[in-house]
């Protein structure tokens, strides 16, 4: 299935009778780490299921040993090749401003995108999801772990504040969230359901039954009436202030990056970096 005129590469998109649609991220040779073609490909992929009737829950997933591995810090390719999705453009501005109006659309601006989706989402997860892969399992509505799953966001070893969605406090509470980002250790599956991040933690070799099962029970709801819902919980949400919140920590995250500029000569703290990849 596609979506526009050319076929993806980095992901997969499945349509159900059932009224299910199920996107795969595909880059399990990179343990689907997020690259840019990534992120724009999966903002197109739920475009189009926006946009068509017979999808009334998507599924989100990924293909291979691990949900997500986090950003791919390899990928060197320019946003000017995608089609922008927010008014922060200026991406080639010399110093903080540039890296800053890269970041809001990559990351910030594009996930409260699709936490905005209108229609009902689950997030489908197994093996490891870090730092950046939380991004793209928060912003969904609901979350099914397979028992093998864990959680971390080892980036403020980067010296960082945390991943650009900075949701942390909202699904772990502030005390377990401190412990995560403090220490960098990965959350358990039994762990994350006991603290309200996920819905359900299920065997892993039952995961995707039970995840599409989930998904055509809410297909059978009212597609007004899912979308009325889910509006209402993300208001709610805001009204305790959970956008000016991720707008504060993203500020945060730009004077991180530009004191490891001044310290590192880099944005990140190049401790943070896995050995093959610190500068020499």
């Amino acid at each position: 299935m596609t979506a526009g005129d050319d076929a993806f590469e980095t992901i997969r998109m499945e349509q159900f009778e059932s009224g299910v649609c199920r996107i795969t991220l595909d880059r399990p040779e990179a343990r689907n780490a997020q690259d840019k073609q990534m992120t724009y490909e999966l903002n197109r992929a739920f475009d189009h299921a926006a946009g068509d009737r017979a999808a009334k829950v998507v599924v989100l997933a990924g293909a291979g040993p691990h949900f997500n591995a986090g950003h791919d810090l390899r990928d060197r390719s320019k946003i000017a090749g995608f089609d922008s999705v927010s008014t922060w453009r200026e991406f080639d501005a010399p110093g903080a401003e540039g890296w800053m109006a890269a970041e809001h659309e990559l990351y910030l601006q594009m996930c409260l995108r699709w936490r905005d989706f209108p229609k009902p989402t689950i997030a489908q997860v197994h093996g490891r999801t870090i730092a950046g892969g939380l991004m793209l399992m928060w912003v969904c509505d609901l979350i099914v772990a397979a028992d093998d799953a864990t959680f971390s966001d080892p980036t403020v070893a980067f010296g960082v504040n945390g991943v650009e969605y900075f949701a942390h406090p909202w699904e772990l509470g502030p005390r377990k969230a401190k412990e995560l980002l403090f220490t960098g250790d990965e959350l358990s599956a039994a762990d994350a359901l006991s603290l309200g991040m996920v819905n359900r933690v299920v065997p892993r070799d039952e995961l995707e039954a039970v995840t599409l099962a989930l998904a055509e029970k809410i297909a059978t709801k009212s597609s007004m009436g899912l979308k009325l819902a889910k509006q209402s919980v993300n208001q709610a949400v805001d009204a305790q202030g959970f956008r000016t919140a991720l707008n504060a920590a993203m500020s945060l995250q730009q004077l991180g990056h530009s004191n490891n500029q001044q310290v590192h000569g880099m944005p990140i703290d190049p401790a943070g970096l896995p050995p093959s990849m610190r500068p020499r």
